[in-house]
C-alpha cells in the first residue's frame, strides 16, 4: 500500500522517509517474556498473564493473515464495546503491521458503515449485539466479518483456537508506517481519520509515562472506564509499555459502585477518564464505602473540570487528579498539570489552567493570519511536537486546514501566562458574538456552576434580531436542588457583565453527552430544536 497520498505533506509535499523502528506489539513481546506470569488484563471473573495474552494475540494475528490474507497496510475496523478481544485486536493488528480502526461502539450502523467505506476496511471484528452494524459494513463490501460473542464459526475465539500455538513475529515497521486510525467526534460533521504511526506513539507512550503518571510499573494497576476505541486504548497501551495490569468494567452501564470496588479489589494505582466520570464517581455514596488510597494519578482530559467539580474531587480523593489537553491529533499530548499543582484552595491554585506544555511539545497562541500572541492575548491554540499526528487519511483539504507553517491548528481557543501555562476559552465554533462582543461560552459557564443547586450547565449562542446572538444556558439540577431563571439572573448580577448575561435559561433532566462522556453543545442543540425549546437549525 503506497502511503505517500494521504500520508503527504499538507502544503502538497511527499511524506519523508520511514526509519524503522520497534513495532507497537513489541512491549507485549518483551512483557512475555520478561514477566510471563505475571498479571496483564481482568475483565470480570477472568484473567490473562502476560503470556497467556501474547499467545492469544499471535493466534489472532494468525488467523488474520492466513485465513482472511490481511497483510501490513491493510485496514480492520472494530466494532465493540470494552472486551478482552478488543484488546487483542489492536495489539494482533500491530503485530501484523495492519491498521486498527476502532468505532465509537455508540454509532449507527449507517454512521460505522461510512467508516468502513471512508477508512477502506477490508474486514470487521464486531460485537454480536449489533447485527445491524454488521449488515451494514458488509453491504460496503467489507470482505469479511469475524464476531464477538455469537458462539458460532465465526466467533473470534473459534478463530483463536484454531490458530492456537502458532507463533507470529512482529512485523518490521517504520517511523511513519501507520498503525491506527484515530477517529474524530465529528463534533462539526464527518469524523476524520487521524492517523497514528508506530514511531509517532512510542513517543506518546513514553510521554504519557513521563508526564502524567511517573512510577508506574510492574506491578501497577489500572481501571478502565473509557472506551478502548479512543484516549482509554491509548492509555491502555501505555499500560503495557510500562507492564502493568489493566482492569475493565463489567460491559454495560457505568456503575460507579462497582467501579469502586474493582480500585479496593485490585489496589488500582492509575484511571482515565472525562471530567463528567470524575464527577460522577466522586458524588457517588460508594467513594466512602471503599478503600482508594491506592489510587496515585486519576487522569482526565477531553475538557477542563469545572473549578466546583475539580474541589470536590479533590476533598474526595486527595492529591491524585493530574489534566492534560490535547487532541486526538496530537494524542492527548499538548499540555500536563500534574497533582502537585492541582489545590483545593483558590488562593494556590491556576484556576481554569489545563498545564505546561508536555516533554517535547510547544505551544503557540496565534492569530488568524498565524502570528504569536503576547501572554494574556486570546487566539487559537497551535502546537508541533512528536506527538502530532501523520495527517488525515485520504483527505487532503482537511490536511491544509489543519496545518499552518508546520503547526497543528487544535480549533480551540485560549490565551497563555507569563510562565507560560495554558487557559482554554473554548472552542473556536462555541464562540458567539453578542453586539459585536466576543463572549466565551466557558467564563460564564463556570460562573453559573458555583450556584448550589446547579450540577452542570452548557451556555449556547443562538440567533438574535438586536444583538445578531444572545446566549442560552441549559442546566441540571443537583438532586434536591432548586432555582427559577430569574433567581439565577438576579444570583449571576453582580458577577458578570450585563452583555454575557444569557437571555434564557433552560432546565433539563439530563445533559446529553457523547459516548465519551463529554457535553457536547452539537447534541444539545439538537435536542433542544426537536424539543422546540429553540427556533434555530442544528449544525
Amino acid at each position: 500500500m503506497n502511503w505517500a497520498s494521504p500520508l503527504a505533506d499538507p502544503k502538497g509535499g511527499v511524506a519523508r522517509c520511514s526509519t524503522r523502528v520497534a513495532n507497537l506489539a513489541h512491549f507485549l513481546t518483551r512483557n512475555a517474556r520478561r514477566d510471563p506470569g505475571n498479571l496483564a488484563l481482568v475483565w470480570g471473573e477472568n484473567r490473562w498473564t502476560w503470556a497467556e495474552m501474547d499467545e492469544r494475540v499471535s493466534a489472532l494475528a494468525a488467523g488474520l493473515r492466513d485465513r482472511f490474507g490481511l497483510v501490513k497496510g491493510d485496514r480492520l475496523l472494530v466494532q465493540s464495546q470494552n472486551c478482552n478481544q478488543m484488546f487483542e485486536s489492536m495489539l494482533a493488528c500491530f503485530r501484523l503491521g495492519v491498521v486498527w480502526v476502532p468505532t465509537n461502539f455508540r454509532q449507527s450502523p449507517d454512521e460505522v458503515a461510512w467508516l468502513a467505506r471512508s477508512s477502506g476496511a477490508r474486514g470487521m471484528i464486531c460485537g454480536a449485539e449489533f447485527p445491524d452494524h454488521a449488515a451494514a459494513c458488509l453491504a460496503e463490501k467489507v470482505e469479511f466479518l469475524i464476531s464477538i460473542g455469537s458462539g458460532d464459526d465465526r466467533d473470534i475465539e473459534a478463530l483463536i483456537a484454531d490458530y492456537r500455538g502458532v507463533s507470529v513475529e512482529n512485523c518490521p515497521v517504520g517511523q511513519d508506517d501507520p498503525c491506527w486510525f484515530f477517529f474524530t467526534s465529528g463534533t462539526t460533521g464527518r469524523p476524520k481519520a487521524a492517523v497514528l504511526t508506530h514511531g509517532q506513539m512510542a513517543f506518546v507512550l513514553l510521554n504519557h509515562l513521563n508526564d502524567l503518571m511517573p512510577g508506574t510499573g510492574r506491578d501497577s494497576r489500572s481501571l478502565v472506564v473509557a472506551p478502548l476505541s479512543h484516549g482509554a486504548g491509548i492509555h491502555q497501551l501505555t499500560q503495557v509499555a510500562a507492564g502493568a495490569a489493566t482492569v475493565l468494567l463489567p460491559t454495560g452501564r457505568f456503575d460507579p459502585n462497582v467501579a469502586w470496588a474493582l480500585v479496593e479489589q485490585y489496589r488500582i494505582e492509575n484511571m482515565f477518564t472525562v471530567p463528567t466520570i470524575v464527577k460522577i464517581l466522586v458524588e457517588h455514596p460508594a467513594v466512602d464505602d471503599y478503600d482508594h488510597s491506592s489510587l496515585r494519578h486519576v487522569i482526565y482530559a477531553g475538557a477542563p473540570m469545572y473549578r466546583a467539580d475539580q474541589q470536590r474531587a479533590l476533598e474526595k480523593l486527595g492529591p491524585v487528579l493530574v489534566q492534560y489537553f490535547g487532541l486526538g491529533e496530537v494524542t492527548g499530548n499538548i499540555t500536563v498539570l500534574p497533582p502537585d499543582e492541582h489545590f483545593a484552595d483558590d488562593a494556590s491554585m491556576r484556576i481554569g489552567s489545563c498545564g505546561y506544555e508536555r516533554t517535547g511539545m510547544q505551544v503557540s497562541i496565534q492569530d488568524g493570519e498565524g502570528n504569536e500572541l503576547a501572554a494574556g492575548e486570546t487566539g487559537e491554540i497551535c502546537v508541533i511536537g512528536p506527538a502530532v499526528f501523520a495527517g488525515y487519511y485520504d483527505n487532503p483539504e482537511a490536511n491544509a486546514k489543519a496545518f499552518r507553517n508546520g503547526w497543528f491548528r487544535t480549533g480551540d481557543l485560549g490565551h497563555m501566562d507569563a510562565q507560560g501555562y495554558l487557559y482554554i476559552t473554548g472552542r473556536e465554533s462555541d464562540m458567539y458574538i453578542s453586539g459585536g462582543s466576543n463572549i466565551y461560552p466557558r467564563e460564564i459557564e463556570e460562573k453559573i456552576l458555583t450556584h448550589d443547586a446547579v450540577s452542570e450547565t452548557a451556555v449556547l449562542g443562538v440567533p438574535d434580531p438586536t444583538w445578531g446572538e444572545v446566549g442560552i444556558a441549559v442546566c441540571v439540577l443537583r438532586e434536591g436542588g432548586a432555582v427559577e431563571g430569574d433567581d439565577l439572573t438576579n444570583w449571576l448580577k453582580p458577577k458578570i457583565a450585563g452583555y454575557k448575561m444569557p437571555k434564557k435559561f433552560i432546565f433539563l433532566d439530563e445533559m446529553p453527552k457523547s459516548a465519551y462522556g463529554k457535553i457536547t453543545k452539537k447534541m444539545i442543540r439538537e435536542l433542544l430544536v426537536e424539543r422546540g425549546l429553540i427556533e434555530i437549525r442544528a449544525d
